[in-house]
Order: C-alpha cells, then sequence, then structure tokens
C-alpha cells in the first residue's frame, strides 16, 4: 500500500504558505527597460484621474461652441496655419476678461486644443499628433506666459485657500481652475519635450526656446521650478489643502527633466565634464552595462522541485533524513551551494528568525536559466549544461585613499613608520607590494567630486591669492540658487507627500490628504462606482509615488554633477528628514504584488477613451485588470527608491549603519525577488555596503546573496566587504562625520551665495581725508536729534588715557 506522504508542519508549512503567497515560484523575467518617462501616451495618459473623465466632454463642448461660431460649418483640421494662428490668439484675448467662469470657458477650449482635438480625430495616433502640433502653435503663440500669469494668480487665491480650508472634505471642484490651467502646462511640457525625427527645424528651435525660458527666468526672478516646489511647501503647510498635487508633481517632474536633461544627457555631460578637468574618460557607459545585464533567478526552485520527487520516489525509512545527492566539488565552490553534509535547518537567517523567515528565501539562483527545470526522474544533476558568466560586467575601481590606506598599513609592517599621503616612495617595501601598488593605480578612478572637494579647501585655504571662483551659469546652477533657503522645507514637502502614498503607510488623522483632486462631488453609491474610485485612488498614489521617486533622483544626480556639496546639501536634508527608514518602510510589503499590481483601467485612460466606444464596465472586468506582465510606473518607482538610497548611503558609515539599525537585509533580501537585472544590482549594492556589519552569521547563511554580489556589483579592489575585519575595533564616531560634512556645506554656501558687502577681506582704506570726506546715509530722525547725540555720546563722555596707554 502506497504510504501517505508527510506534511509538511509548523515553521516549513508557514514558509511554504508564505512563498506562495509572495509569488516567488512563478516570477517570470521582466521585459522592463529603464528611461527617463513612459511612453508618450502612458504619460499623457497618467495626468488625468478617472474622476475627470466627464470633464473632457466638457472641454470639447466650450472649444465647440466658441468655434462655430466664429468660424462655421468647418473643422479645426481644416484650418491652414494661419487661420489656427487667428483662432488661437482671439481664444488667448479671452483670458484677459474680469469674469471668472468665462476666463474658465476660454481655458477650457484651449486645453481641448491642447489635448488634441479629439471630436475630429479618428483613432489615438491622431489624436496624439495633433495634440503635439496644437502645443507647438500655442507656445508660438504665448500661451504658456499666459497661462502662468494666470497660474500665478490662482496660487494667490486667497478666497479659494479659505473656503477650502474651512469644507470638511475637499472634492475635485476645489481645484477646477488650477487643474484647467496645470493640464494645459502639462501638456505643453510634455509634448515639446520629448522629440521624434519627424519634427520640423522650427519645433526643434522652439524646444530650445523654450527649455531656456524654464530655465533661465526673464520676466521673474526664479526659475519656474521654483514656483512649483513653492506649491508643494504651501500645499503641505496645511495652508492650500486644494491644490492638486498629482498634476503639481507630475508637471516639476518634466519639468525638471526638460530643463536639466535625463539619463543619457546626464552621461554626456559628466563625459564632456571630465574632459574639461582633464581626467581620464569613464571605464563604460553604466546605462549600456546595467541594460547588458540578465536578472538572476529568485529561490532555487528548480533544485527543490528535483529533491522533492528524488524523495518521492526513494521514500526513504522512517526516523532517517534524505540528504540531497552530493554535486561536484567545482559546482559547490563556484556557486556557493549550501554544504550537503548539513542539516536543512541550518541555513536560517540568525536576523529572520522573528520574522519566521527562510534562509533562502530571495536567494539568486547564479545559474540564470530562464525558465524553471520542469521535475526530472532522479538522475544526476546536469552540471555540465550550466552556462558560466564570461567576466565581470564592470572595470574595478580604486580610490587614491585607498591606495594610502594600503601603503600606511604595509609601512607599518614592513618599515615601522609612515609617510603620509606619499603614495610615490616604495623603498623598503617587499617586491608584492610594488607589484601590489602598480595593479592598485591601474585601476585608480578620480571621480568630479574628488576634483571638486580639493578645489574647495584650496579655495577656503587661501581665498585671497586664488580670487573669485568662475561659476558657470548652468540651468542646475540657477535653481540650486533659487532654492537655496527654502530646500529644506521643499525635501520635507517631499517627502510628507510620499509617505502619504505609500502602500504601507496607515490613514492617520494628521496626515495630509493627496486625495482632493481625485474624490469627486458625491461619493460613490453603487459597488461598480466603489470599485472604480478605489482603482482610481490606487493609481493616484502611484502616479504620486512615481513622480516624486523621479525627481528626487534627478535633483540628486545633477546637483552632484554640478557640485558634490550641493549634492551634499540636498542629501543631508533628505537623511534628517527620515528618508531612509520612509524607503525601507515603503520596501517593507509584497513587492511583487505591487509590481504586478492591476490599478488602471485601459479603456478609460486617454486617449483611448477619447475616440472609442467605452463597453459596459463590470466588477468581472474591473477585477481582471489588464494583461500586462507588470506595472511599468510601479517597477520605475521601486528602482528610483532604490537608487535614491544608494545615493543617499555610498561611502557614508553612519548612513550605511541606519541600513543596519533598521534591520533593512531581510526587507531588501524580499526584493531580490523581482527578477529585473537593475533592480537586483541596485538592491544587491544596498546588501553590500552594509553586509560586514551583520554578523559572520548571516554571512554564512546567505552565501548565494554573496556571490550575486560578487558578480553583478562593481569591485572595489582592497575592499573587505565580504569579511567585516576587525569592525569592533573601528571606532566611528557617526555624529562627527555629518557634522563635519556639515560644517564643509555650510562654508560652501557661505562663501558662492552669501557675498556680504563688507566682508573681511575687502581693502581697508587708511587715508583720513578719505574716510572723514565720505557721505553717510544717515536717517531722518537723526536730523533732529544730533545735537543731544553729540552731547550724551562725545561731550559728556570722558577720554581715558590710560586706557589707551594698556591696550598697546
Amino acid at each position: 500500500q502506497p504510504q501517505p506522504q508527510p506534511q509538511p508542519k509548523g515553521r516549513e508549512l508557514f514558509r511554504s504558505q508564505r512563498k506562495e503567497s509572495e509569488g516567488s515560484v512563478d516570477c517570470p523575467n521582466l521585459e522592463f527597460e529603464y528611461g527617463d518617462a513612459d511612453g508618450h501616451g502612458a504619460e499623457l495618459a497618467e495626468l488625468y484621474s478617472y474622476t475627470e473623465e466627464p470633464e473632457l466632454s466638457h472641454n470639447r463642448r466650450c472649444f465647440e461652441e466658441d468655434f462655430h461660431t466664429q468660424v462655421p460649418d468647418r473643422r479645426w483640421l481644416e484650418l491652414d496655419g494661419a487661420q489656427q494662428k487667428a483662432y488661437v490668439m482671439r481664444l488667448l484675448d479671452g483670458l484677459e476678461v474680469v469674469n471668472r467662469d468665462k476666463r474658465l470657458r476660454v481655458a477650457r477650449a484651449i486645453l481641448y486644443l491642447a489635448q488634441g482635438v479629439f471630436g475630429d480625430c479618428d483613432n489615438e495616433g491622431d489624436v496624439l499628433h495633433w495634440s503635439r502640433h496644437n502645443s507647438f502653435l500655442l507656445y508660438q503663440l504665448g500661451t504658456f506666459s499666459a497661462f502662468l500669469e494666470l497660474l500665478n494668480m490662482e496660487i494667490e487665491n486667497s478666497q479659494a485657500c479659505s473656503s477650502a480650508l474651512r469644507k470638511p472634505a475637499i472634492s475635485l471642484a476645489d481645484s477646477t481652475e488650477l487643474r484647467v490651467l496645470l493640464s494645459v502646462m502639462y501638456l505643453m511640457v510634455e509634448n515639446i519635450r520629448v522629440e521624434q525625427e519627424t519634427d520640423p527645424p522650427e519645433w526643434k528651435t522652439f524646444r530650445e526656446t523654450f527649455r531656456m525660458e524654464l530655465s533661465f527666468p526673464v520676466h521673474t526672478e526664479e526659475p519656474f521650478a521654483l514656483l512649483l516646489f513653492t506649491m508643494v511647501t504651501k500645499f503641505c503647510s496645511g495652508h492650500a489643502p486644494h491644490f492638486p498635487m498629482k498634476k503639481v508633481l507630475l508637471l516639476l517632474w518634466k519639468v525638471l527633466l526638460f530643463t536639466l536633461g535625463g539619463f543619457e544627457a546626464l552621461q554626456a555631460m559628466k563625459v564632456r565634464r571630465r574632459e574639461e578637468l582633464g581626467l581620464p574618460p569613464l571605464p563604460e557607459d553604466s546605462i549600456q552595462v546595467v541594460r547588458g545585464m540578465r536578472a538572476a533567478s529568485p529561490p532555487t526552485y528548480a533544485i527543490e522541485l528535483m529533491e522533492q520527487q528524488q524523495q518521492q520516489q526513494q521514500q526513504p525509512k522512517r526516523g532517517h533524513r534524505s540528504r540531497r545527492p552530493l554535486m561536484k566539488q567545482d559546482s559547490l565552490d563556484i556557486y556557493n551551494e549550501r554544504d550537503p553534509f548539513k542539516n536543512d535547518e541550518g541555513g536560517v537567517d540568525e536576523e529572520e528568525n522573528d520574522d519566521v523567515d527562510s534562509g533562502i528565501e530571495g536567494e539568486l539562483d547564479l545559474m540564470e536559466r530562464d525558465a524553471i527545470i520542469p521535475a526530472m526522474p532522479a538522475q544526476r544533476l546536469p552540471i555540465e549544461r550550466v552556462s558560466f558568466p564570461k567576466g565581470l560586467p564592470w572595470a574595478p575601481k580604486v580610490r587614491q585613499k585607498d591606495i594610502e590606506h594600503f601603503l600606511e598599513a604595509s609601512r607599518n609592517k614592513f618599515i615601522g613608520f609612515t609617510l603620509g599621503q606619499d603614495t610615490e616612495t616604495l623603498i623598503g617595501l617587499p617586491r608584492p607590494i610594488h607589484e601590489s601598488v602598480k595593479t592598485l593605480k591601474q585601476h585608480k578612478y578620480v571621480s568630479i567630486s574628488d576634483v571638486q572637494i580639493k578645489n574647495e579647501e584650496e579655495l577656503e585655504k587661501c581665498p585671497m591669492s586664488l580670487g573669485e571662483e568662475e561659476v558657470q551659469e548652468t540651468p542646475c546652477e540657477v535653481l540650486y540658487r533659487a532654492m537655496l533657503y527654502n530646500l529644506p522645507q521643499c525635501m520635507i514637502a517631499l517627502l510628507k507627500i510620499l509617505l502619504a502614498a505609500a502602500p504601507t503607510s496607515k490613514a492617520k488623522t494628521d496626515s495630509i490628504n493627496i486625495l482632493a483632486d481625485v474624490l469627486p462631488e458625491e461619493m460613490p453609491i453603487t459597488v461598480l462606482q466603489s470599485m472604480k474610485l478605489g482603482i482610481d485612488v490606487n493609481r493616484h498614489k502611484e502616479i504620486i509615488v512615481k513622480s516624486i521617486s523621479a525627481l528626487l533622483l534627478l535633483l540628486l544626480k545633477h546637483f552632484k554633477l554640478n557640485h558634490i556639496y550641493q549634492f551634499e546639501y540636498v542629501s543631508q536634508h533628505l537623511v534628517f528628514a527620515n528618508c531612509i527608514p520612509l524607503i525601507l518602510k515603503f520596501f517593507n510589503q509584497n513587492i511583487m504584488s505591487y509590481i504586478t499590481a492591476k490599478n488602471s483601467i485601459s479603456v478609460l485612460d486617454y486617449p483611448h477613451c477619447t475616440v472609442c466606444d467605452l463597453p459596459e464596465l463590470t466588477a468581472e472586468s474591473l477585477e481582471a485588470g489588464d494583461n500586462n506582465q507588470f506595472c511599468w510606473r510601479n517597477l520605475f518607482s521601486c528602482i528610483n527608491l532604490l537608487r535614491i538610497l544608494n545615493k543617499l548611503t555610498k561611502w557614508k558609515h553612519s548612513r550605511t549603519m541606519m541600513l543596519v539599525v533598521f534591520k533593512s537585509a531581510p526587507i531588501l533580501k524580499r526584493a531580490l525577488k523581482v527578477k529585473q537585472a537593475m533592480m537586483q544590482l541596485y538592491v544587491l549594492k544596498l546588501l553590500k555596503i552594509q553586509t560586514k556589519y551583520l554578523g559572520r552569521q548571516w554571512r554564512k547563511s546567505n552565501m548565494k546573496t554573496m556571490s550575486a554580489i560578487y558578480q553583478k556589483v562593481r569591485h572595489r579592489m582592497n575592499d573587505d566587504w565580504a569579511y567585516g575585519n576587525d569592525i569592533d575595533a573601528r571606532p566611528w564616531d557617526f555624529q562627527a562625520e555629518e557634522c563635519t560634512l556639515r560644517a564643509n556645506i555650510e562654508a560652501f554656501n557661505s562663501r558662492r551665495y552669501d557675498k556680504p558687502q563688507d566682508s573681511e577681506f575687502a581693502p581697508v582704506d587708511n587715508c583720513l581725508q578719505s574716510v572723514l570726506g565720505q557721505r553717510l546715509e544717515l536717517p531722518e530722525d537723526f536730523h533732529y536729534s544730533y545735537e543731544l547725540w553729540l552731547e550724551r555720546e562725545v561731550f559728556s563722555q570722558p577720554i581715558r588715557w590710560e586706557e589707551l596707554l594698556h591696550c598697546q
């Protein structure tokens, strides 16, 4: 009789259920290409909430009622260029009226033009084409400047603010004017920003002019991005709860992307900057390297499946544990498989015991097979078919400090004294040390930041002899100077909104309301309406997370290239505002379900909903969602947040210890389930920097993660990340580290941006005649009381000659 199969008990049962619930077994390779933004149509679609859908037809009515009175029996597409310009100029004149309702109707008609006059179009491609065409036309005729003035008026509209503050619940109706204005501006920025090969030459000229207008303010004292940052801080302070935050953040992100440049533009700027500074070229293009990497598989379910099959067929006797078949020794060495002589319970993370988390959960299968191996009959594992990596993806790097530390240790050991920062003198050191230093110097990498820090030190030491620094007036420099004094509030506001939009956040009474521009005036009555609103709210939050993560990453990368201390200033304020625990809180969820979330209704997305007849929505169709393998915006957000976390913690021991203290290792390991190379790379980088602090037991239990780090992350030649030697003996003073950095940042900011007229280095006038002859501006009331002043301060004061003698 067949014996019943042993059922998993307790811990094993919980573990298997958790694995199944988190979908780690059947996670496919995600065909995701990381870029500056999603496809053009998708980015335009995310501007609108599903609750705003009725407003599309309202915009169309406003346009057609006016258009048919001016141009009867014609369609917009039939007009020639001159007629279209004449009509737009007439619309712009209508924005000058005092009546708010009339002004709003004209703004809606202009919005309909920017949306691509979908009433005259047959398909989605036509809508997008005319949206771009009309955006360039509107810009050419000065529409953006006109809408900027209206936006300033709406921001300062105290009546709207006070009425919103008095309301118990804010809805879409409270932000109607702002949403129309921001939508027009967003469509213009996004349509003009995106280049296409078929663009006529004059469009390229308009694009450059528009970029310059947004980067370098002409009529105002501040760049446009600063106005949007001001809206964000005003919203978070509670003074303007009706601001449509999603639209503001999307527009802010796209303005930064347009004016500062995307990731490829950044790479080109970096190459050019290194040439200007006389530094050797970059060893590789990081974007291309990451795109060429393959994702590693999550936990080694293939081997587990085969083990299970073998156990079933062999049916071991009761009381004896079945052991895994021995593997070839070379495969054990290369892939760091678990020791087959140890029992199965030996590989549990010491840190994950509290979470009842498997020691190999989230581990990477470094065999990198594209699919899970099907269950096979009991036989020898097919070691021969394993494809070994041909080489490491990154060129190793060495810092100047690493060479200095290596030589200092070597001289102490072999000679007994050190030579400070001298890296040339090798007298008295054995031959292998000479070879080591030669190899280290071959891979030495000097970053732009190193040069900037060195220049800053020299400027601080010799301010008079070196003179004033020449600062390039780049869009990044203009933005930093404008943001400088409000930057802490801006960072806190962005993180507050990010916290409110994170799926792991619990609804609190004191948290800010980010749903003001998605909630309808009348709350849903039917189940279907509730489901639709639920999807809309989740999608709304996802878009907010996407825009904040993208704009923070852009700011950090551009400020770092412009000047390292600008980057450090932003970073430090993010860290002080608890950005590190916030991102870890975000990842402390079922990340696979977040990335595969179906919070979209494709038939309601713009431009599809404008040209296609909408099918009847049912609860089943809403639950089914779309057929996409993953949600682009959510995967994009996750990668951005991981990159921000890397930027904040790189080379900062105090912040690395924050990762350890907040127990980030199990959270990050769970993120390795996502089979996407770029996301895995940034998770592994974060694990690498804290590995030495996690203890020997953790490293022993996570050998595959260690191997994955070795295989995918760049090598620093004499970095003992995998061993953690003498960690306890190293007295890191974390507070001093941040304080020193803070002092350097403040010195940089005051030297470059605080320029008082009476500087201590100003030349002193020693000529008595010219000093007495100088004209001083005295206050008006001084003329009435100067005689009393003379009597009190001069004549009645005795001259103490002995004090003057003592001073000498």
